[in-house]
């Protein structure tokens, strides 16, 4: 399930757009879960230990049944990369509560972005004119929705842009943890670490969930291990190139589902934003892909 796959280009896309389905879904219930929907509102750190712990299970009870083989465990950057993926997780739970699902996930798209810049003083790389163009469009898209206007600017949002910031300082650590440890190890290990600084963040602000709460905190932690499963066979199936377009599905879900459980309708500022966004991220996604294909010759 997680070792390299023959390559097979339509199911890894089918793949990809079902992980985002998932995404989506998770990003749903953690707003669920910070309003009163099914109960007092939970605090975002409780919402994003739920999403550990209970992906955790899911995948540990994996390992006990197909007891897969373990490599070199590299645990500093599995610390980087985990601290950054729990702040950026918690601060996308936050801000759902607050503004549309479809603001937050599109503010999310510009974590590419991010790590492009981060890239340079913490892995070295030279950035030229076509993907700095490609991250000023995403700017451009992120300042649309942030209206930044005394009369329509959302605070709120700056949670989405702040989680898409250490979501792309996540990647970097992602890009030196790449081809270094089997597939499933890593994401063990992650929700492993995960689990741990979750469960010490939130203890300043338990409360004791209704039981309509604990089934949607489980489906948080249950969507997201299903759609890192997803995505990483469908990356493993075809070349990145190829399905970073699909993986901007998750937008449509988010605001599909945002829509038939809040009622929420985008707004042709959200999606002129939205637009911007998805544009320069597609741009970088290709100049990416170029410059790959050119290093492999």
């Amino acid at each position: 399930m997680f070792e390299p796959k023959v390559q097979n280009p339509a199911l890894a896309a089918a793949m990809i757009f079902v992980a985002t389905a998932f995404i989506a879904g998770s990003t749903l219930f953690a707003k669920t879960l910070g309003t009163d929907t099914f109960g007092p509102p939970l605090h975002p750190l409780q919402v994003s230990h739920g999403r550990f712990v209970f992906a955790f299970l899911g995948f540990a009870s994996v390992a006990l049944v197909v007891r897969p083989a373990f490599g070199k465990i590299h645990w500093r950057l599995h610390l980087g990369r985990t601290t950054a993926g729990w702040l950026g997780v918690t601060l996308m739970f936050a801000s759902v509560t607050f503004i549309p699902m479809a603001d937050a996930t599109a503010l999310s798209f510009m974590n590419p972005v991010f790590a492009m810049m981060l890239a340079i003083p913490l892995l070295g790389e030279t950035v030229g004119r076509v993907r700095w163009s490609a991250a000023m469009i995403a700017m451009v898209g992120a300042l649309i929705l942030l209206r930044p206007t005394p009369a329509s600017f959302q605070p709120a949002a700056l949670l989405a842009l702040g989680a898409a910031l250490v979501m792309g300082l996540e990647l970097i650590f992602i890009k030196k943890l790449s081809g270094r440890e089997p597939l499933f190890q890593v994401l063990l290990i992650n929700n492993l670490i995960g689990v741990c600084i979750a469960s010490l963040a939130v203890l300043p602000v338990w409360q004791a969930p209704t039981l309509a709460q604990w089934g949607a905190l489980a489906a948080v932690g249950a969507l997201m291990a299903c759609a890192q499963v997803c995505f990483v066979n469908g990356m493993a199936r075809a070349d990145a190139s190829f399905v970073a377009p699909f993986s901007y599905a998750t937008l449509v879900f988010a605001a599909l589902y945002d829509f038939l459980v809040f009622g929420a309708r985008p707004s042709w500022v959200s999606v002129l934003g939205a637009a911007i966004i998805l544009a320069g991220a597609l741009m970088l996604a290709l100049r990416e892909a170029r410059l790959r294909s050119s290093s492999l010759r």
